[in-house]
């Protein structure tokens, strides 16, 4: 996913990959829900709800209409809200 993610999402999502937020032991995350809005033509706001045993997270992204009509991921989180970043101060 990382090569059709731009600007800061391809961090945070690096981020994520390092740490594994989704990772269980044993019972794999299964996709409970899924939905988005449409806040303007040409861009997406996204979210899943995502089961493993008792356990339930979020994972919200958006995704961009480029001019090339390709859709990239500009922003995502998981679970809550962005870190924040030294550079943020």
């Amino acid at each position: 996913m990382l090569r059709h993610t731009v600007g800061r999402a391809y961090d945070d999502l690096a981020h994520l990959a390092e740490r594994g937020p989704l990772r269980t032991r044993g019972t794999s995350p299964v996709v409970r829900d899924i939905g988005y809005f449409e806040p303007r033509p040409g861009a997406l706001e996204v979210f899943a709800r995502i089961g493993a045993g008792d356990r339930l997270r979020a994972m919200a992204f958006r995704l961009e209409q480029g001019r090339d009509l390709r859709w990239r991921c500009t922003a995502v989180e998981v679970g809550g809200p962005r870190r924040r970043r030294v550079d943020e101060d």
